[in-house]
């Protein structure tokens, strides 16, 4: 079978990415690909890659990386609207005035040239809040099945009757589009040993409890957990949208920045305990990648209590659950003061997730899945 991957990179992320690699954005575009691949950020090429292991073919689009995406076309020939256009306006109601507009003409250009030059049996979209429905709908008639995937906050505007079938790590979503009518399935996400062998053997443990994730507004709950855990323990916050923290929180005094990535899995494997917390959007479910991320590097896992961890991981053995804040700031001196205790549970989970939880198991269950649907 032939899988396109859709996704999109946070604008914040594609900042850095550029930054740390000056002049990457006029090479080939396999190099940049391969550079994006290699950044071990999100999905990277977790999913592609196994694909092809288990003799798939597969490829990887970065939907809204112009840099990679423009020289795609330029190695073809092919022109491209530019990214902004001037509109006519009135300002106040009155004054005629040109406003420069930044449009996705160039996106969507791209996007159906790819999928035409691919011609894939599946198109798996994992940027379902970056491709209009209207596009996939128009596109549909170049693919044979139509997948989205997403367990992240879902827009009330997006209409998802476009798509043949939604995978999503969460059982709300399954259920929620279920009713909806649209078919749907859930796959777990993973961890991919190759992260491993690019960290190497860790030498340092020098991180006593390390947080990396969201900090924005939709986090309200983890924010709060966060400060008042920072009265308590000495942690460490690495994570996004800094600004959106009010200035008087404590939490401030120990963020330590962004981390994206490698950078992020090495501040893992650095941390003694890591903590895991759950947007609200998950309910009642575990789901997240910090699960995988955490114990496939060999650190101790201490997150939210969910009705469905059990079957994912044991309590106790594998992780360490908690339930409220001050349970949580207990949890975390324990662990630091009983080491034999600690390291036992890391490796119950590093070795749980390395046996049952790896991206190339991952696509084996999706693949499955997409051969159902077919």
């Amino acid at each position: 079978m032939k899988f396109l991957i859709l996704n999109a990179d946070y604008t914040e992320f594609l900042r850095w990415f550029y930054a740390q690699y000056p002049g990457l954005e006029k090479q080939p575009y396999a190099a940049q690909i391969h550079a994006r691949a290699e950044s071990l950020f999100g999905a990277a090429d977790f999913y592609s890659s196994n694909l092809q292991k288990l003799g798939h073919e597969a490829w990887d689009i970065r939907v809204n990386n112009e840099s990679i995406q423009r020289m795609w076309a330029k190695e073809r020939g092919m022109p491209v609207s530019p990214i902004h256009s001037w509109h006519f306006v009135l300002r106040r109601g009155i004054v005629p005035w040109t406003k420069r507009i930044k449009n996705q003409q160039w996106l969507y250009e791209i996007l159906t040239a790819q999928i035409k030059f691919f011609k894939p049996d599946i198109l798996l979209n994992q940027a379902m809040e970056s491709v209009s429905s209207q596009f996939l709908q128009e596109i549909k008639p170049h693919i044979r099945l139509l997948i989205g995937q997403v367990a992240a906050p879902l827009s009330p505007n997006q209409d998802y009757n476009c798509y043949d079938l939604i995978i999503s790590s969460l059982d709300n979503f399954v259920e929620y589009f279920r009713k909806q009518g649209i078919p749907s399935e859930r796959l777990h996400l993973g961890f991919d040993p190759k992260v491993l062998e690019r960290l190497g053997k860790p030498n340092d443990k020098s991180i006593p409890v390390s947080f990396v994730g969201g900090l924005s507004r939709i986090h309200e709950e983890r924010v709060n957990l966060l400060e008042q855990l920072c009265r308590h323990v000495d942690l460490q916050i690495w994570g996004t949208a800094i600004q959106d923290v009010p200035t008087h929180l404590h939490l401030r005094r120990w963020y330590k920045g962004q981390a994206w990535g490698y950078d992020m899995y090495r501040i893992l494997q650095r941390s003694k305990i890591t903590l895991n917390h759950h947007g609200r959007w998950a309910g009642p479910y575990a789901n997240n990648c910090r699960l995988y991320e955490a114990t496939g590097v060999g650190t101790l896992l201490i997150t939210d209590w969910k009705v469905n961890l059990p079957n994912l991981f044991e309590p106790g053995k594998e992780v360490v659950v908690y339930r409220t804040t001050e349970e949580c700031a207990e949890l975390v001196k324990y662990y630091l003061e009983h080491e034999k205790e600690r390291e036992s549970i890391t490796q119950a989970g590093q070795q749980r997730t390395l046996n049952e939880y790896t991206y190339y198991q991952r696509m084996q269950e999706l693949t499955h899945i997409v051969q159902k649907y077919l």
